[in-house]
């Protein structure tokens, strides 16, 4: 029994072990989870995996330019041979009279065998030298790509973030209204053992501290899950335990963010850069369609080595004849007519730069409206939070001076709880204005192409 028991406590100590070491903690400042979420967030890694996907396309690309040599061999067996048939009163050697009739003949031999290499070489070729053109606006508009994917992830991230931050005070404060309560509880209890107070003043108070106690409960599991959604957000391990550094305070939240509006150019947005290329890729295309009527200039050649017997064993014998067969042609394609199939195409590619130049003006319309809109929302949340702090102290200066009066006989339990329920709503709202301000000030950096 003693072996069994140290052998388990061995095993359950071996098994903690092991899990404490697989978990990790994390104490990540803003910026730290922004870089946590920028190496392993799924969208960014498959965005940053796009612009290696296009890498490697372009490599296709670039390979269609350079020579393509292939090497070949093959083995025939000429099962049956072709006949070729000559007509009668065909005189095959001096002195012998003509055939009466027509003669069949099968020429060639029964096996034969061929290796060697081919080459390919295109000379010239406009698409594919639009292609070769276009590679680095490729790579940059999947590049800017991934850089909008990685700008909307801190965005997301950053106002969790902050929401968590929150959280934590908002927990606190839930404490101190318990805390508040269970003192209140403790004095009128005092007050009922001298006969100052009814016994349903103290009923009163279990069920308030319930009920505060009740929505700690709900708070606690609402923050727990906004961690577990962050985690995965950010692409954390679920099991790894992350601690967030970074205080919200309305200094920090003001401080130098309208500044940054002055000055704007439309191509601080990585989306309108991104769109920008696109522009350039429409160009392109069309320039593509357009080179496609040039005449294309082709170079082939091949050299093999040929034998041919009778008999399969002939054909690798010391008796065997290899010879060479070579050729070398130059192919030079000059497109006349195709049904307006080409014109057709390049139509349809300017058709759809239009629709791209479009997008990029309506683009601007909407980077304007979310500049102006983000800015007057700032300013709102920042006299909003500005106002509920005042608020929230004003209802502190209440909640103490009811208490007092409480205290001394002048007030009752009722105004008391009046006055505390209402310093919660005002450090509720406060703090809600704080993460509506901090809100406001990243939707205003992602707009100004500043996040």
């Amino acid at each position: 029994m003693i072996r069994i028991k140290i052998a388990t406590a061995a095993l359950l100590l071996f098994a903690f072990t092991q899990t404490a070491l697989s978990q990790q903690t994390h104490q990540f400042s803003l910026q730290q989870a922004l870089e946590y979420a920028q190496k392993n967030n799924v969208q960014v890694k498959n965005a940053l995996l796009d612009i290696q996907l296009q890498q490697q396309v372009n490599r296709e690309v670039t390979g269609s330019a350079f020579p393509q040599i292939n090497a070949s061999g093959d083995i025939t067996d000429n099962l049956k041979l072709p006949i070729s048939i000559i007509p009668a009163g065909t005189v095959f050697m001096p002195g012998t009279p003509p055939t009466t009739e027509d003669t069949r003949l099968a020429f060639g031999v029964k096996w034969s065998s061929m290796g060697g290499v081919s080459l390919s070489q295109i000379l010239f070729d406009g698409q594919v030298f639009t292609g070769l053109q276009a590679r680095r606006t490729l790579i940059d508009y999947k590049e800017k790509a991934a850089e909008v994917t990685a700008e909307q992830i801190r965005a997301v991230v950053a106002k969790i973030y902050y929401q968590l931050v929150l959280s934590k005070v908002q927990l606190a404060l839930l404490d101190s209204n318990i805390a508040l309560l269970q003192k209140n509880q403790h004095d009128t209890k005092i007050m009922y053992d001298n006969g100052f107070v009814e016994k349903l003043e103290i009923d009163k108070l279990e069920v308030q501290i319930a009920n505060v106690q009740s929505q700690k409960i709900q708070a606690l599991n609402a923050v727990n899950n906004g961690y577990l959604g962050l985690k995965v957000l950010m692409g954390m391990p679920i099991k790894d335990q992350l601690i967030l550094t970074d205080d919200l305070t309305d200094e920090n939240i003001r401080e130098g963010v309208l500044e940054e509006s002055a000055n704007f150019n439309y191509h601080q947005r990585r989306d309108f850069q991104a769109a920008s290329l696109g522009l350039k890729l429409n160009e392109y295309d069309i320039q593509r369609y357009k080179r496609s009527k040039i005449p294309t200039l082709m170079l082939n050649g091949y050299w093999n080595q040929m034998t041919q017997a009778n008999q399969f064993g002939n054909m690798y014998g010391s008796g065997s004849y290899w010879f060479p067969v070579s050729a070398l042609t130059l192919k030079l394609n000059i497109p006349i007519f195709n049904g307006f199939a080409t014109n057709s195409r390049i139509q349809q590619a300017r058709i759809k730069l239009r629709q791209t130049e479009n997008q990029v003006e309506a683009l601007k319309l909407q980077i304007d409206q979310q500049r102006d809109s983000s800015i007057n929302t700032f300013r709102t949340a920042i006299t909003d939070m500005d106002y509920q702090k005042q608020n929230m102290a004003l209802a502190e200066r209440v909640y103490q001076q009811t208490k007092k009066k409480f205290e001394v006989g002048t007030g009752s339990q009722l105004e008391i709880e009046n006055a505390r329920v209402q310093l919660q709503s005002a450090q509720t709202n406060y703090f809600n204005s704080l993460y509506n301000a901090v809100s406001a000030k990243i939707d205003f950096l992602k707009a100004s192409g500043k996040l």
